[in-house]
Order: C-alpha cells, then structure tokens, then sequence
C-alpha cells in the first residue's frame, strides 16, 4: 500500500518566540500528523528556518494554500509548500565527459531521485546515443564565442519547452551567462570538481596536484553568475597522498563527483533546502 501524500514546507524568517509551537499548533488544530519536523538558528543573522512534513487530515491543495497564507501573514516568514508526491521535470547539460550523466539518469530512473528527466542538451555530439537509449530527447546546441548568446537562446527554448524545474550541469564544460541565469526560471545544480573554494575554474585537479594537497573533493552548488560562488550544496573529501598524479586524482575525483552530485539534487528535489547569504540550510 503506498504511503500517503505528504505536505512538506520549508520556512525561514525573522526569529522569534514561539515559532516552533505556533507551527505545530496550527497543524494539530486542523487535523493534521505530523512526521518530520527541523529547524535551525542562525544566531548572526536572527534568523530561523524549519522543515515540516505531515499528513493533512482535509484537501492537500487547500491545506498547503492555507498553511501559505498562515505563515506569510500570521508568522511573517517566508512559506515554500510542497507535496511530497511531486516529481519536477529535470533537464541535465552536459558536455563530453560522461560519468555524471549516466550515474544520474540511471538513479532516476530506478526510481532513487524522485523527478522526471525530460531532455538532455550539450554542445558535442558525443553522448547522443547513449541519451537516445535511455529514451531521453537529445539535443545538440553548438556553442561557440561567437554564436553564445544565440547557443544560450536555443538552450532556454529547450528548457521552457519541456517545463523544466531544474537544471542539471552534469560537468557542462561551459560557463553559463548572467542572462541565462536570469531566463533559465528554475534553480540549476553545477557539480564542481573541487571542493570549492579552493581551486575554482580550470583543470582544478591539476591545480592540485601542483599544490601537494593530502585531500580532494568535489563540490554541488546552485550556479549563480558569480563563476563557482553559488550557494553550496554538499560537498565530501577524499585523503591523497604524494603517490597520486593528476590522472589519478581525477579517476578518484570521479568518484566523489557522482556521490556529492547525487545528494545534492536529492535534497533539491525532497524540499529539504534553503538558500539565504549565499548558503544553504539543508536538513538531511
């Protein structure tokens, strides 16, 4: 038997007393269980922010109106509501490189990411069978200096064609503009492959390598049109050692690419982010 639907709500605003118990309170007046509840501090900012998850006992789609409205007007804070049987439409760039991109296709495909992938777009040619057999649409835009405005308009077509609600750089070898980001209407996730902010830009194992770090990491982050200064999302390490050369460290790169990627896009799409300053507040 399946679960029942869930309202989930992410909230953040000025603290202050009380928040925690008004919040229950309203759903308990109204009927509803709840599952999961979180909240977070940040004491600098006097700011707080809560995750709640429960089951309504009315309409979902009227209960989580109301609980908007109660919590913009009642509260003060700002409300993001969602069911928890939502799946958003995806739309993954990718350039040449291929770890990611299968890695992710195949996770939500089996059902691991709860989405919906519905195109894939890249400058190359190389991974169009691959996104055909996994009966994905495919799309090839060449991107080129002098033609990147009009590459980053058919790009945006693509996207707002299929409704996307979220972008996927799955290690897209270009820089997205600042209008692009500005058009795109959805968050986009970039896998860095560093753990940021060391070693931004280019070829940043290399950039390692010359350093003699004892760790790598990869890094997930929403794309802003700072280049890799966008809020970050998950990142993870991995310990090495003189011994190691460049290729080495990209084959173990790698590896922490696609973890950190996926987690990241997983508590994307379960409503389990907030972004404020240039930060994120995740509640995994």
């Amino acid at each position: 038997m399946p679960a029942p639907d869930r309202i989930i709500a992410l909230l953040s605003g000025p603290d202050q007393p009380g928040l925690v118990a008004r919040v229950s309170g309203w759903v308990y007046a109204r009927g509803g269980n709840i599952l999961h509840a979180d909240q977070h501090r940040d004491s600098d900012a006097e700011i707080f922010f809560q995750r709640v998850e429960w089951i309504p006992e009315g309409d979902h789609a009227e209960e989580m109106d109301n609980f908007r409205r109660y919590a913009e007007d009642e509260l003060s804070m700002t409300g993001h509501v969602a069911l928890s049987s939502e799946r958003p439409k995806v739309a993954i760039m990718v350039s040449k490189i291929e770890h990611c991109f299968h890695d992710i296709i195949l996770r939500f495909k089996s059902g691991e990411l709860p989405g919906k992938l519905v195109a894939v777009i890249s400058n190359h040619e190389d991974l169009r069978s691959a996104t055909e057999g996994y009966g994905l649409p495919f799309y090839h835009i060449s991107v080129t200096k002098d033609r990147k405005a009009q590459a980053e308009a058919e790009q945006l077509a693509v996207i707002h064609q299929h409704g996307a609600q979220l972008v996927l750089m799955a290690r897209y070898m270009q820089v997205l503009s600042d209008d692009f980001l500005a058009q795109v209407g959805c968050p986009v996730i970039n896998i860095h492959h560093s753990f940021l902010p060391a070693f931004a830009g280019g070829k940043p194992y290399h950039q390692a390598y010359r350093r003699g770090v004892k760790l790598i990491g990869a890094t997930a982050h929403y794309a802003t049109a700072d280049l890799d200064e966008g809020p970050i999302i998950a990142q993870d390490v991995a310990r090495v050692t003189h011994r190691h050369g460049p290729s080495e460290l990209v084959r173990r790169g790698r590896d922490l690419e696609k973890l950190v990627f996926s987690q990241a896009i997983r508590w994307h799409l379960e409503h389990r982010i907030l972004v404020y300053h240039n930060k994120t507040v995740v509640f995994d």
